[in-house]
């Protein structure tokens, strides 16, 4: 789910161009990614495309090009309709559900349908004075005729860690209280307005768990569309292990050796964690897989 380079041709030369969503639901062979209520329909663990003349009543934007050439649509859609409704619930499945089984490029096109799906539905109207937008660079901006001025979908940065030991032995995970103890796993949280990505990391951790870091490396990032996330990923070095669970957002923290950190990866204990879709699952099983460390401090974090 961390993507090196990207993988959807989001076709931006396109987006100019007048009429060209319907220009491209009247055109035979369109695909379209059909999105309700940040669900996709998967079939044969296959994000499934569908014609357009297929779709019925939604709200339509230019996802990208495909491979081939084709062009991709969304079609965000209402809660209940009849013609997407004639195929079993089952077929549809959430990011948390299937994210982790999906291609690279299956996986970024999910990303990117359910995070432009939820800003058409949550960006209708002018934040500053209320008028009705008009949608607009085929459903990627919305202009306000009242402001004179266009709106974009947003992305909220937030900072993920995985902090280990100063002996590299261990890894210090926390249970939000939300997951009510059942999983454990990095600890993150949102950056602030006029705040470094590295001062929220500091700032993150003392916050949640009393740690002080010595040493920070980015490993990567992943998009989180639950509701606009770019989660940012680190790993970083504990400065002592006097970690202490805030009590209101992380209700427990825990030092977990190497071997306890492998059989969780494997389901077998002593704590659950975060599913395969996740940038937090992956920070996890990096640091595990790494070489056991011989001067009890951390070697270069290669993405």
């Amino acid at each position: 789910m961390i993507a090196s380079e990207a993988l959807l041709d989001r076709a931006a030369d396109l987006r100019t161009e007048p009429g060209v969503i319907e220009r491209l639901i009247a055109e035979q062979g369109t695909r379209v990614i059909v999105v309700r209520q940040a669900r996709l329909r998967i079939a044969d663990g296959t994000l499934l495309r569908v014609d357009a003349n297929t779709v019925g009543d939604a709200e339509w934007a230019l996802l990208g090009r495909e491979a081939d050439g084709t062009a991709l649509l969304l079609a965000s859609v209402p809660p209940r309709t009849d013609s997407i409704d004639a195929a079993p619930d089952e077929t549809w499945l959430g990011l948390r559900d299937v994210g982790g089984d999906l291609t690279p490029y299956d996986a970024d096109v999910f990303v990117t349908a359910i995070a432009l799906a939820a800003w058409l539905a949550d960006a209708r109207h002018c934040p500053s004075c209320g008028t009705r937008l008009t949608l607009t660079q085929a459903g990627w901006a919305r202009w306000c005729d009242q402001c004179r001025r266009e709106h974009f979908p947003r992305t909220d940065p937030a900072v993920i860690v995985a902090i280990e030991s100063p002996d590299g032995e261990r890894l210090l995970l926390g249970a939000n209280v939300n997951w009510r103890g059942r999983m454990y796993s990095c600890f993150a949280g949102f950056v602030e307005a006029g705040e470094s990505l590295e001062s929220a990391v500091h700032r993150e951790i003392e916050e949640e768990a009393g740690v002080r870091l010595s040493q920070l490396h980015y490993i990567g990032s992943q998009p989180w569309p639950y509701p606009r996330s770019l989660m940012i990923g680190f790993r970083a070095v504990a400065a002592d292990e006097s970690a202490v669970a805030d009590g209101d957002e992380i209700v427990d923290v825990r030092w977990l050796t190497r071997d306890e950190i492998g059989s969780a990866l494997a389901g077998e204990g002593p704590v659950g964690l975060p599913g395969e879709a996740s940038i937090a699952r992956r920070l996890i099983s990096d640091w595990y897989a790494r070489p056991r460390p011989t001067g009890g401090t951390m070697a270069g974090c290669a993405q």
